[in-house]
């Protein structure tokens, strides 16, 4: 049987989804059901997404209306490949979305790696072209072996601060060895004293842990 994981995550597809685009502009969120290659050119993608809205919603793309549910209005857009969205780059390596929401300016998806060589793949491929990847979490197949060694981790857990210190300290090399920063100069970089540094840092660290032991 296979041994596959499933994984949900949340993008900041900036200005690059027409989804995202026409829930923003509405300020509601939306949900994508479909999304196939177009019959008219290889290179083509036809995708629909329902909308709770009052009127007609603005994207980068034309948006034709297919259907009306009454609360909800089903959308439809075509695109070339090739535009740069979220979708292509998870497909890239062979993992088909199979949900796609957009709420509050941020595109979550939902798709299937066989393997976690093919989610690694997957996720470098999105944090390449984009600013903000989140894992919000991941399940794996009932029939994944016990002893694989994949950890779930929460980071909810993080604070918002939390984060920021751990993605300057990491981008600043400050856990490289050599380190490419001190506590000092990462801590001057997020103007707080190194102190307040450690403090965030430690903590951070040790949620981090707990959630890798417990795993």
């Amino acid at each position: 049987m296979g041994a596959g994981i499933r994984a949900e995550i949340r993008v900041d597809a900036n200005g690059t989804c027409p989804v995202v685009e026409a829930s923003a502009d509405l300020g509601s969120p939306s949900h994508t059901i479909a999304r196939s290659t177009t019959a008219s050119t290889e290179r083509g993608v036809t995708e629909e997404f329902m909308l709770e809205a009052d009127r007609a919603p603005a994207a980068s793309v034309e948006l034709t209306e297919v259907f009306d549910y009454g609360a909800k209005t089903m959308y439809r857009f075509s695109r070339e490949r090739g535009r740069g969205c979220p979708c292509e780059a998870i497909e890239e390596s062979d993992c088909p979305v199979v949900d796609l929401r957009a709420v509050d300016g941020q595109l979550h998806l939902v798709f299937h790696a066989v393997d976690m060589d093919a989610l690694r793949d997957a996720l470098l491929a999105l944090r390449e072209r984009y600013p903000e990847v989140d894992v919000r979490r991941l399940l794996r197949s009932e029939h994944e072996p016990q002893e694989d060694d994949l950890v779930l981790l929460d980071r909810s857990r993080l604070t918002d601060r939390q984060r920021e210190v751990l993605r300057t300290a990491h981008g600043m090399g400050y856990f490289e060895h050599p380190k490419g920063a001190n506590a000092g100069e990462v801590a001057a970089e997020l103007g707080i004293t190194t102190a307040t540094f450690s403090e965030h840092l430690a903590a951070a660290q040790t949620k981090l842990l707990e959630a890798v032991l417990e795993g």
